[in-house]
Protein backbone atom coordinates (compact mmCIF):
# COMPACT_ATOMS: atom_id res chain seq x y z
CA UNK A 1 0.00 0.00 0.00
CA UNK A 2 0.98 3.50 -0.92
CA UNK A 3 -0.81 6.56 0.31
CA UNK A 4 -0.21 10.22 -1.25
CA UNK A 5 -0.56 13.55 0.45
CA UNK A 6 -0.25 16.69 -1.20
CA UNK A 7 -0.45 20.64 -0.39
CA UNK A 8 0.70 23.51 -2.23
CA UNK A 9 4.19 22.87 -4.23
CA UNK A 10 5.09 19.65 -1.86
CA UNK A 11 3.85 16.06 -2.79
CA UNK A 12 4.59 13.28 -0.14
CA UNK A 13 3.89 9.42 -0.86
CA UNK A 14 4.35 6.64 2.29
CA UNK A 15 4.19 3.04 2.90
CA UNK A 16 2.92 2.11 6.05
CA UNK A 17 3.94 -1.29 5.39
CA UNK A 18 7.30 -0.67 4.90
CA UNK A 19 8.35 0.70 8.91
CA UNK A 20 6.11 3.68 7.81
CA UNK A 21 8.61 5.03 5.38
CA UNK A 22 8.57 7.75 2.79
CA UNK A 23 9.10 6.70 -0.57
CA UNK A 24 8.74 10.16 -2.44
CA UNK A 25 9.01 13.68 -1.04
CA UNK A 26 8.83 16.35 -3.74
CA UNK A 27 9.12 20.15 -4.06
CA UNK A 28 7.62 21.50 -7.83
CA UNK A 29 8.12 18.16 -8.64
CA UNK A 30 12.18 18.08 -7.58
CA UNK A 31 13.06 15.37 -5.36
CA UNK A 32 14.08 16.79 -1.59
CA UNK A 33 14.53 13.06 -0.66
CA UNK A 34 16.05 10.15 -2.22
CA UNK A 35 12.93 8.45 -4.66
CA UNK A 36 12.66 4.77 -3.03
CA UNK A 37 14.94 3.04 -5.50
CA UNK A 38 13.71 -0.81 -4.74
CA UNK A 39 12.09 -2.80 -2.39
CA UNK A 40 14.22 -2.96 0.76
CA UNK A 41 13.91 -0.83 3.67
CA UNK A 42 17.36 0.73 3.16
CA UNK A 43 16.43 2.23 -0.18
CA UNK A 44 13.45 4.13 0.61
CA UNK A 45 13.64 8.31 1.01
CA UNK A 46 13.14 7.87 4.82
CA UNK A 47 12.37 5.81 8.07
CA UNK A 48 11.93 6.39 11.42
CA UNK A 49 14.33 5.06 14.74
CA UNK A 50 12.21 3.94 17.63
CA UNK A 51 13.23 3.18 20.32
CA UNK A 52 16.18 3.36 19.85
CA UNK A 53 18.58 5.02 17.04
CA UNK A 54 21.76 3.88 15.22
CA UNK A 55 24.04 0.60 17.12
CA UNK A 56 23.83 -0.94 20.28
CA UNK A 57 27.30 -2.42 20.55
CA UNK A 58 26.94 -6.32 20.41
CA UNK A 59 23.43 -5.96 21.87
CA UNK A 60 24.37 -5.48 25.34
CA UNK A 61 24.33 -3.00 28.01
CA UNK A 62 23.11 -2.67 31.40
CA UNK A 63 20.04 -0.78 32.45
CA UNK A 64 19.23 0.39 36.26
CA UNK A 65 21.48 -2.77 37.30
CA UNK A 66 19.95 -5.53 35.14
CA UNK A 67 22.01 -7.01 32.35
CA UNK A 68 20.39 -6.79 28.40
CA UNK A 69 20.94 -8.55 25.35
CA UNK A 70 19.14 -7.54 22.08
CA UNK A 71 19.63 -9.89 19.46
CA UNK A 72 20.98 -8.39 15.92
CA UNK A 73 18.14 -7.45 13.40
CA UNK A 74 19.94 -6.72 10.50
CA UNK A 75 20.78 -9.90 8.77
CA UNK A 76 23.62 -10.22 6.33
CA UNK A 77 25.00 -6.84 7.34
CA UNK A 78 25.50 -6.30 10.72
CA UNK A 79 25.42 -9.79 12.77
CA UNK A 80 27.11 -8.43 15.95
CA UNK A 81 25.05 -4.98 16.40
CA UNK A 82 21.38 -4.54 16.37
CA UNK A 83 20.63 -1.02 14.56
CA UNK A 84 17.76 1.50 14.37
CA UNK A 85 15.62 -0.09 16.68
CA UNK A 86 12.02 -2.10 15.65
CA UNK A 87 9.78 0.55 14.15
CA UNK A 88 11.47 0.65 10.67
CA UNK A 89 11.35 -2.77 10.08
CA UNK A 90 7.28 -3.11 10.82
CA UNK A 91 4.12 -3.15 9.59
CA UNK A 92 2.49 -0.02 10.72
CA UNK A 93 -1.24 0.55 11.31
CA UNK A 94 -3.12 3.36 9.37
CA UNK A 95 -4.76 5.29 11.32
CA UNK A 96 -5.63 8.70 9.40
CA UNK A 97 -5.43 9.54 6.32
CA UNK A 98 -6.77 12.92 5.04
CA UNK A 99 -5.68 15.19 1.67
CA UNK A 100 -2.45 16.74 3.60
CA UNK A 101 -2.13 14.42 6.58
CA UNK A 102 -1.28 10.69 7.36
CA UNK A 103 -1.06 8.76 10.68
CA UNK A 104 0.08 5.68 11.33
CA UNK A 105 0.68 3.30 14.46
CA UNK A 106 2.71 0.40 15.37
CA UNK A 107 2.96 -1.69 18.75
CA UNK A 108 5.60 -3.46 20.32
CA UNK A 109 4.54 -6.29 22.90
CA UNK A 110 8.31 -7.14 24.31
CA UNK A 111 10.28 -9.55 22.09
CA UNK A 112 13.75 -9.01 21.61
CA UNK A 113 13.51 -5.97 23.48
CA UNK A 114 12.19 -6.60 26.16
CA UNK A 115 10.05 -3.49 26.91
CA UNK A 116 6.32 -2.91 25.07
CA UNK A 117 6.07 0.15 23.43
CA UNK A 118 3.44 2.21 21.41
CA UNK A 119 4.57 4.50 18.67
CA UNK A 120 2.66 6.75 16.38
CA UNK A 121 3.75 8.66 13.31
CA UNK A 122 2.25 11.25 11.56
CA UNK A 123 3.29 13.27 8.19
CA UNK A 124 1.51 16.71 7.36
CA UNK A 125 1.92 18.92 4.74
CA UNK A 126 0.89 22.46 4.04
CA UNK A 127 2.20 25.10 2.01
CA UNK A 128 5.30 25.51 4.47
CA UNK A 129 6.76 22.05 3.66
CA UNK A 130 6.54 18.67 5.66
CA UNK A 131 5.99 18.37 9.30
CA UNK A 132 7.15 14.52 10.66
CA UNK A 133 6.07 13.83 14.24
CA UNK A 134 7.08 10.54 16.10
CA UNK A 135 6.44 9.55 19.44
CA UNK A 136 6.80 6.88 21.48
CA UNK A 137 4.74 5.88 25.00
CA UNK A 138 5.83 3.14 27.72
CA UNK A 139 3.45 1.00 27.95
CA UNK A 140 4.68 -1.68 30.49
CA UNK A 141 5.24 -1.72 33.87
CA UNK A 142 8.71 -0.21 34.17
CA UNK A 143 11.56 2.58 32.99
CA UNK A 144 12.69 2.22 29.45
CA UNK A 145 15.26 3.66 27.47
CA UNK A 146 13.75 5.75 24.69
CA UNK A 147 15.70 6.78 21.33
CA UNK A 148 13.80 8.30 18.63
CA UNK A 149 15.31 9.73 15.41
CA UNK A 150 14.59 10.13 11.45
CA UNK A 151 16.48 8.55 8.72
CA UNK A 152 16.53 10.85 5.90
CA UNK A 153 18.33 9.83 2.40
CA UNK A 154 19.16 12.99 0.57
CA UNK A 155 20.15 13.54 -3.09
CA UNK A 156 23.93 14.18 -3.87
CA UNK A 157 25.85 15.85 -6.78
CA UNK A 158 29.05 17.12 -7.01
CA UNK A 159 27.93 20.46 -5.88
CA UNK A 160 25.75 19.66 -2.77
CA UNK A 161 26.29 21.36 0.50
CA UNK A 162 25.19 20.47 4.31
CA UNK A 163 25.85 22.61 6.87
CA UNK A 164 24.85 22.07 10.16
CA UNK A 165 26.29 23.47 13.05
CA UNK A 166 27.77 21.30 16.16
CA UNK A 167 30.65 21.58 18.73
CA UNK A 168 31.60 18.07 18.63
CA UNK A 169 32.14 15.39 15.93
CA UNK A 170 32.43 12.29 17.30
CA UNK A 171 35.84 9.99 15.93
CA UNK A 172 34.65 6.38 14.75
CA UNK A 173 36.34 2.55 14.71
CA UNK A 174 35.44 0.84 12.04
CA UNK A 175 32.29 -0.49 13.73
CA UNK A 176 31.45 2.49 13.10
CA UNK A 177 30.88 2.98 16.53
CA UNK A 178 32.04 6.18 18.69
CA UNK A 179 35.32 6.71 20.11
CA UNK A 180 36.17 9.69 20.99
CA UNK A 181 35.14 13.18 20.83
CA UNK A 182 36.59 15.91 18.92
CA UNK A 183 35.33 19.19 20.53
CA UNK A 184 35.13 22.72 20.09
CA UNK A 185 34.05 25.90 21.66
CA UNK A 186 31.30 27.29 19.61
CA UNK A 187 29.30 25.19 17.17
CA UNK A 188 30.41 24.97 13.37
CA UNK A 189 30.28 23.59 9.60
CA UNK A 190 32.56 20.88 9.77
CA UNK A 191 32.71 20.93 6.17
CA UNK A 192 34.03 24.58 6.17
CA UNK A 193 31.69 25.61 2.93
CA UNK A 194 32.74 22.53 0.85
CA UNK A 195 30.50 20.08 -0.67
CA UNK A 196 29.02 17.41 1.63
CA UNK A 197 31.11 14.57 -0.70
CA UNK A 198 34.48 15.94 -0.15
CA UNK A 199 34.15 13.86 3.43
CA UNK A 200 33.61 10.49 3.63
CA UNK A 201 31.86 9.87 7.06
CA UNK A 202 29.46 7.56 9.03
CA UNK A 203 29.64 9.69 12.81
CA UNK A 204 27.05 11.89 14.70
CA UNK A 205 27.53 15.31 15.74
CA UNK A 206 26.53 16.46 19.26
CA UNK A 207 25.54 20.47 20.21
CA UNK A 208 23.42 20.93 17.69
CA UNK A 209 22.86 24.94 17.01
CA UNK A 210 20.19 26.02 14.92
CA UNK A 211 18.40 24.03 12.14
CA UNK A 212 20.29 21.98 9.19
CA UNK A 213 20.64 23.22 5.72
CA UNK A 214 21.39 21.62 1.99
CA UNK A 215 21.87 23.26 -0.90
CA UNK A 216 21.91 22.12 -4.28
CA UNK A 217 23.13 25.34 -6.61
CA UNK A 218 22.23 23.08 -9.57
CA UNK A 219 18.86 22.52 -8.85
CA UNK A 220 18.26 26.18 -7.63
CA UNK A 221 17.28 25.05 -4.32
CA UNK A 222 17.74 25.00 -0.58
CA UNK A 223 16.03 22.97 2.33
CA UNK A 224 15.73 24.25 5.87
CA UNK A 225 15.78 20.95 8.43
CA UNK A 226 14.26 22.27 11.25
CA UNK A 227 14.64 19.68 14.33
CA UNK A 228 12.78 19.45 17.65
CA UNK A 229 15.47 20.30 20.66
CA UNK A 230 15.18 16.56 21.95
CA UNK A 231 17.07 16.04 18.31
CA UNK A 232 20.20 17.73 19.83
CA UNK A 233 22.32 15.08 17.61
CA UNK A 234 22.79 14.44 13.84
CA UNK A 235 23.92 11.42 12.33
CA UNK A 236 25.83 12.07 8.54
CA UNK A 237 25.93 9.10 6.38
CA UNK A 238 28.41 9.92 3.31
CA UNK A 239 29.76 6.64 1.90
CA UNK A 240 32.15 7.48 -1.52
CA UNK A 241 30.70 6.07 -4.78
CA UNK A 242 27.15 7.39 -4.09
CA UNK A 243 24.34 9.99 -5.07
CA UNK A 244 22.90 10.51 -1.78
CA UNK A 245 23.99 10.99 1.92
CA UNK A 246 22.35 10.95 5.34
CA UNK A 247 21.19 13.82 8.21
CA UNK A 248 19.63 11.85 10.66
CA UNK A 249 18.34 14.11 13.54
CA UNK A 250 18.22 11.97 17.02
CA UNK A 251 17.86 12.01 20.44
CA UNK A 252 20.74 10.42 21.81
CA UNK A 253 24.43 9.46 20.52
CA UNK A 254 25.08 5.90 19.08
CA UNK A 255 25.02 3.38 21.93
CA UNK A 256 24.03 5.62 24.37
CA UNK A 257 23.26 3.03 26.27
CA UNK A 258 26.72 1.76 27.49
CA UNK A 259 27.06 5.32 28.85
CA UNK A 260 29.94 6.66 26.12
CA UNK A 261 28.70 9.91 27.55
CA UNK A 262 26.02 11.51 29.84
CA UNK A 263 25.44 14.33 27.82
CA UNK A 264 24.08 12.42 24.69
CA UNK A 265 22.61 10.20 26.86
CA UNK A 266 19.56 8.21 25.83
CA UNK A 267 16.36 9.06 27.76
CA UNK A 268 14.38 7.08 29.91
CA UNK A 269 10.69 6.51 29.61
CA UNK A 270 8.62 6.03 33.01
CA UNK A 271 5.96 3.67 32.53
CA UNK A 272 2.71 5.48 30.53
CA UNK A 273 4.90 7.79 29.81
CA UNK A 274 4.87 9.55 26.08
CA UNK A 275 8.17 11.52 24.47
CA UNK A 276 7.60 13.34 21.16
CA UNK A 277 10.23 14.80 18.95
CA UNK A 278 9.44 16.53 15.29
CA UNK A 279 11.61 17.42 12.29
CA UNK A 280 10.30 20.17 9.83
CA UNK A 281 11.42 20.43 6.13
CA UNK A 282 11.02 23.44 4.11
CA UNK A 283 12.53 24.46 0.77
CA UNK A 284 13.04 27.68 -1.08
CA UNK A 285 14.31 28.33 -4.22
CA UNK A 286 18.08 29.59 -4.20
Amino acid sequence: MQLAIAAGDYRLVAAPARGGSILSFTWRGEPVMREAEGPDILDVGCFVMVPFANRIKDGRFVWRGRPMIIPPNLEGRDRLNPIHGYGWQAEWAVVETAPERLRFGHRHAGEGWPWPYRADLAYALDTGGLTARLTLTNTGDEAMPAGLGFHPYFPRSATTRYIGLHRGEWQTGRDPLPVALERRTTAIDWWEGSPVGTREVDTVYSGREGPLEILWPERAMALTITPSPALALTAVYAPAGTGWFCAEPMNHLTDAVNGRDPAAAMPALEPGETAVVEMHLGVRPL
